[in-house]
């Protein structure tokens, strides 16, 4: 390979296979992590084929950290870590110390160093976020009691792991390059950049991405974002010696205090998705599948330490923290794997010289067994709390919280479901609570989600085209879909789900494009509307009454118009036939209301009597009398002051009929 073009096809086939892989993992049910770990081991040294350049891939990787770390910056919050302190605090730092403790005993069965020890220990300890998050959405838990303990636990974990990544040099003193005071030095230098950043990075950053984003200029905002992300991290590895990690992730945090810190965040996404991408590519590169096959045993039991071991003393230490049973199998669910934290912790062992490449390669082998594990963790929760409860004493104890409201989906029935909440989606849910109709929103906001459930309304927290979150909102159990995302791939996403898991189920879909009617139709939405053309033909009907057209033509117009829009729903040549002629029968007939005033002639006759259908053509088909509607009023009904009557014909039938009464 040329060098000139190495960089470039090394990320062309990381994204690649990348693509490939994460496709393959997604089919087979499986988190789209485990097929970047894979395409990172096919694009690797020790395979055969295409070999990627594995320095420019630890380049990009970097980005990839600093991207994840600055978006947990980004989300942190204090106030939620406060709400559940008492079982995340105290269970977050007695779990990670279990977990390294029995991570550094096995190492040490197995004849390692103590500092090496000591890392892989730390390495078990710490969770994935990415996968973690994803769990608790595809499981619809995120936004309940439960998840919110798990993510308050997660933060302390990333909190810890940061510490780590700032300890993590005194465990190479066995080579002399770091002694007592080294290690003070590094405290000093971190301690000296959190403040910086904490007074007056919480002022310039906010200030300088706000006054960015007062120039309407999204190119600009999004250059901002990236370049204050980069650059705090680079300035904290430069000028401090603080790990990139560190310095993005308080960069994030100072950014989430100001008013954009959303905006910021949809920003970002894209680039944190990217590079996270191509850092899990990098880390399947280190992977060789040879030394994991003559290390087989050893691979075995560290996963086996991860999966089952950390579920079961997370178990444990329910017995001792003030949660629900349920919760803590939630936890104890969540926890059982590793990611990319562990490889950050162990990259920074292998550039330390603590660990080598093959024991690195054993955390990496059971980081990727466990993560594909995980998915079977979460669907053993309920058959484990099943069988828990058969054991009185054990629940009794496990469950010291008292018991948590059931899970959303169990208690749904008969409600609609409402893709999406933002101007259309708020409008329907204000409709249904006049109605007073169970509604459930599915959001993937994380903001609004929260900001949604604050206002009482069952809420799902997730992406319905990207997750299995559409399986937790009871669509067996409904009475319609509401789609009301303007996005036109996520609308058609989102039908083609519902129709594979309630094929039954009314769909009421937003169309984003004149094209996308059609698409929505074939996917299976029975009632499709695209606001554009709706709004555009309301402008249109009120500019032409002003312009004094009579109401027969507007109509005429708007009909043809929904037309041509909406016909290409019709399936069969017959239907599309159908349509015409109720349409030339709607373009014939109007309707229009009279008032019947106290010199009219028709005042004090009865229907009959006045037999107005054998004049003039026109029927009445309904009333207004004293703010009640009479529809269809009988023949023997007469004729009063104040009266509002219906008529129903064609437009010089209507004519005669309005002159006759103003007579």
């Amino acid at each position: 390979m040329h060098h000139e073009i190495a960089l470039f096809a090394t990320i062309a086939m990381a994204l690649l296979t990348a693509f490939i892989g994460g496709y393959i993992a997604r089919k087979i049910g499986l988190p789209t992590l485990v097929g970047y770990l894979v395409a990172g081991m096919v694009i690797g040294p020790f395979t055969p084929g295409f070999v990627g350049d594995t320095e420019a891939a630890s380049q990009l990787a970097e980005l990839g950290v600093i991207f994840m770390m600055f978006g947990v910056g980004l989300h942190f919050s204090l106030k939620d870590l406060w709400n559940v302190r008492t079982i995340a605090v105290p269970g977050a730092l007695l779990q990670m110390a279990i977990a390294t403790v029995l991570g550094f005993g096995l190492t040490q069965l197995w004849g390692w160093s103590v500092s090496a020890g000591l890392v892989v220990g730390l390495a078990l300890s710490i969770a994935s976020t990415v996968v973690l998050l994803r769990g608790l959405e595809d499981n619809g838990l995120l936004n309940t009691v439960h998840g919110k303990v798990v993510v308050g636990w997660l933060v302390l974990e990333d909190l810890a792991t940061i510490a780590i990544l700032v300890m993590l040099p005194a465990l190479a003193d066995g080579s002399g390059n770091h002694g007592s005071d080294s290690i003070v030095i590094e405290l000093l230098k971190t301690g000296v950049f959190v403040v910086i950043m904490l007074l007056a990075g919480a002022r310039l950053m906010p200030w300088l991405l706000t006054l960015i984003a007062r120039t309407r200029s999204r190119e600009l905002f999004i250059l901002a974002v990236v370049a204050v992300a980069l650059g705090t991290a680079f300035a904290a590895a430069e000028l401090f010696g603080v790990s990139l990690a560190l310095g993005a992730f308080l960069a994030g945090m100072v950014v989430s205090e100001s008013d954009i810190s959303h905006q910021v965040g949809a920003e970002v996404l894209p680039f944190r998705d990217l590079f996270s991408v191509i850092f899990f590519v990098s880390v399947g590169m280190l992977v060789n599948p040879a030394v994991i096959w003559a290390n087989l045993g050893q691979v075995i039991i560290l996963t086996a330490l991860i999966v089952v071991g950390k579920g079961i003393f997370t178990l444990l230490l329910g017995t001792i923290l003030p949660a629900s049973g349920r919760t803590i199998l939630v936890v104890a669910a969540g926890l059982s794997q590793i990611g990319e934290f562990s490889f950050i912790v162990g990259q920074s062992g292998v550039a330390l010289g603590i660990l080598s490449q093959d024991q690195y390669g054993l955390i990496l082998a059971g980081a990727v067994i466990s993560i594909v594990c995980n998915p079977f963790m979460f669907r053993l929760i309920p058959v484990a709390e099943r069988t828990l409860q058969k054991l009185p004493t054990v629940w009794k104890w496990l469950d010291r919280g008292g018991p948590t409201p059931e899970p959303l989906r169990a208690r749904m029935r008969d409600h609609v479901v409402v893709v999406g909440y933002g101007r259309v989606g708020k409008h329907i849910g204000h409709v249904l609570d006049k109605l007073q109709l169970s509604y459930l929103v599915v959001e993937n906001d994380a903001v609004e989600a929260k900001d949604i459930q604050a206002l009482g309304i069952k809420t799902l927290f997730g992406d319905a085209a990207n997750s299995e979150v559409l399986t937790h909102a009871g669509l067996d159990n409904a009475r319609a879909l509401v789609v009301t995302v303007p996005n036109q791939a996520t609308a058609e996403l989102v039908v083609a789900s519902t129709k594979q898991l309630a094929p039954r189920l009314p769909i009421i879909a937003r169309a984003g494009t004149e094209s996308g009617v059609s698409r929505l139709a074939s996917l299976g939405a029975n009632s499709i509307i695209h606001p554009e053309l709706e709004g555009g033909l309301e402008i249109v009907r009120h500019m032409l009454m002003a312009l004094g057209y009579p109401m027969g033509q507007i109509q005429q117009y708007t009909d043809a118009v929904r037309s041509d829009a909406y016909a290409d729903r019709l399936a069969s040549p017959e239907q599309h036939r159908v349509l015409d002629q109720l349409l030339s029968v709607i373009r014939s007939v109007e309707i229009a209301w009279h008032p019947v005033s106290a010199l009219s002639p028709v005042l004090g006759k009865t229907l009959a009597e006045a037999n107005l259908r054998a004049k003039f053509g026109a029927s009445v088909i309904a009333m207004i009398r004293n703010d009640n509607v009479l529809p269809n009023p009988k023949s023997d009904m007469r004729f009063q002051e104040g009266d509002l009557v219906a008529f129903i014909g064609a437009s010089h039938e209507l004519s005669e009929v309005e002159l006759y009464l103003r007579t």
